[in-house]
Parts: C-alpha cells; sequence; structure tokens
C-alpha cells in the first residue's frame, strides 16, 4: 500500500505548475472569463495525460487553462492617439529621411524580381495604422507599390499571384525595422480601390487620402468574439489535422476563404478599416493564429504528399 501511495506522489509532482495569469486590467480579465465560458473540452485527463488534472479521473480539461494558448492583445493598443507617430510626421509632411529610405527599399524590392522589362510604378503609398491616428506597438509599416497590372499582362489575377508570391519572399528574407516597426512590402494594382482612411504618396510627398482623429472608432468587444470564433475552430481542426490531413486540408482553405471574406466586408462596410471585422483579423494576426493556419495547412499539405517507410 506505500508503495501505491509513493507511486500516487510521484505522479502528482510530475504535474505541470499553473502558470501565473498576465491579464492585468479588468477589461482582460473579463475578456478571459468569456473566452473560459465558450472554450472547448477536447483534451481528455487520465493516466497518459497527467498534466490534465488527477491521474485517476476522466474529467477532461479546457484547452488554455493551464498555458495560455496566445499572447493577449490588449483592448488599449487599439485606442487612437491624438497625434501622428511623432517620429514619422512633422506638420502632417512625412520625415524626408524615412521617405528617402522607402524610395530605396522599393527600388531594391523591384531589382531584385528579374522581371524581362523594367516595372512601371506608378505611386508608393504609406498606408496603415502608422499613417493614422490608431498606431500602437502592434503597428508595422504597410509600404505599397502601385502599379498598373495591365501593363504586364491582361490577365490580372496572374500578375497579383506573381506580385504577392514575390512580396512574401522579400518580407520572409528581410527583417527591416524603423523605430522598432517592421517594414511590410505589398504590390497593389492601380485599378484596386484602398479602403483607407490614411493614404500618403511617397512619391508625390503629399496625402492622397487625409486621416482624422474623429472617425477612429473601434468595437473592440465585437471584435474579441469574432476572432475568438475564428480561434476555436483552428484549435478543432488542429485536433484531428495529424490523422486526417485531406479533411483538414479542406477545412483550413475554407477557413482561410471565411476570414479573408469576413475582413473584405469590413473593409468594404463605411467603418472601412476600423471595422470589427478588420480588427478581428489584426487579433489574430497578432496573436499568431494566422501563423498556426499556415503552418497547419503546409503540414497537412506534406503529409498528404509524403509517403511512409
Amino acid at each position: 500500500m506505500d508503495k501505491w501511495f509513493d507511486m500516487l506522489k510521484e505522479a502528482r509532482e510530475k504535474r505541470s505548475t499553473r502558470e501565473p495569469s498576465p491579464f492585468k486590467t479588468a477589461a482582460q480579465k473579463r475578456y478571459k472569463a468569456q473566452r473560459r465560458r465558450n472554450d472547448v473540452y477536447t483534451t481528455t485527463a487520465g493516466h497518459k495525460n497527467l498534466s490534465t488534472g488527477s491521474p485517476f479521473t476522466t474529467k477532461a480539461k479546457r484547452a488554455g487553462t493551464d498555458k495560455l494558448r496566445f499572447e493577449e492583445v490588449e483592448p488599449e493598443s487599439f485606442e487612437k492617439h491624438s497625434v501622428l507617430e511623432p517620429r514619422f510626421w512633422k506638420d502632417d509632411m512625412l520625415n524626408a529621411k524615412i521617405n528617402r529610405r522607402f524610395i530605396r527599399i522599393v527600388q531594391d524590392f523591384l531589382e531584385g524580381l528579374d522581371f524581362p522589362d523594367p516595372i512601371a510604378v506608378e505611386d508608393i503609398t504609406f498606408t496603415g495604422s502608422l499613417a493614422n491616428y490608431n498606431w500602437s506597438k502592434y503597428s508595422d509599416i504597410d509600404l505599397h507599390v502601385v502599379v498598373d497590372f495591365t501593363k504586364i499582362d491582361f490577365n490580372r489575377k496572374l500578375v497579383k499571384k506573381l506580385f504577392d508570391e514575390a512580396r512574401m519572399r522579400w518580407n520572409d528574407t528581410h527583417d527591416i525595422m524603423m523605430y522598432g516597426y517592421e517594414v511590410e512590402i505589398y504590390v497593389e494594382d492601380v485599378h484596386e480601390v484602398h479602403r483607407s482612411s490614411g493614404v500618403y504618396s511617397i512619391m508625390n510627398g503629399e496625402w492622397v487620402s487625409k486621416p482624422s482623429p474623429d472617425k477612429v472608432r473601434f468595437d473592440y468587444p465585437t471584435a474579441r468574439k469574432k476572432a475568438d470564433a475564428i480561434e476555436t475552430e483552428v484549435n478543432l481542426i488542429s485536433k484531428f489535422a495529424a490523422e486526417k490531413p485531406r479533411a483538414a486540408l479542406q477545412s483550413i482553405d475554407r477557413l482561410k476563404a471565411k476570414i479573408r471574406r469576413i475582413r473584405r466586408a469590413g473593409l468594404d462596410s463605411p467603418a472601412a478599416e476600423y471595422s470589427a471585422e478588420n480588427i478581428a483579423f489584426k487579433i489574430l494576426r497578432r496573436e499568431h493564429v494566422i501563423d498556426k493556419i499556415n503552418k497547419m495547412k503546409y503540414d497537412a499539405y506534406d503529409e498528404i504528399l509524403s509517403i511512409g517507410e
């Protein structure tokens, strides 16, 4: 009997300790409590899973009870400022040194594409939260290269795909930071409608669309709910992805299409970039849920095409 109790004691000591919660503000605690109520019970306790609870019960553990599934995004990070980021802007004009650096980056990016003919750039624009009053520590530098896709090929979808692959390779290869903000390059079709209240022309040195702090309105609770709903779907897919990669790949593709559709609906709404749908997308990106989706897709694809020993 003593040996039995010694084994029980040893099993209990091996259980992982509860991590301290990083939630500080009352709002963060409320959001955490809501997620606890909405969470999914999927992990079974027992002899083979001592970290879930008592080794001699079958009580399921809520995903994320002891170890948080993501770094919590503070609601305060979506609050507006009364001024534009002062290290980038002075008297509503972009810092001249930054302006020159942006042009250099775009030139290097285009030279690396190795296209047979020179690419005619219609404009280089700076947009996103750093060109607006909702900048935060999570912001990145959205540098858009505006090109007429039809001058390259009549198939605009094909041209977009080529540019998307090129800019993703560039963004993955380079880690250029300016005052702590990462530079992200995008290639935009001149015929595309860019719905943003803050767009600055690097080539012309003037605002294409000048932002206003009075137009910044956030519905964070709704955005948080939308993001949590997407993350729940991601967690469910991850449970069967390894055993059923084909089904997982189909589910992932549907989920990615859903995310794109929801975000587009938000950007096309009157609230545009301040819509709950777009804020939900930003939450998913900041909490690395988008990265998790992409990794699951790559893993499922590799598993499907692999041949076992």
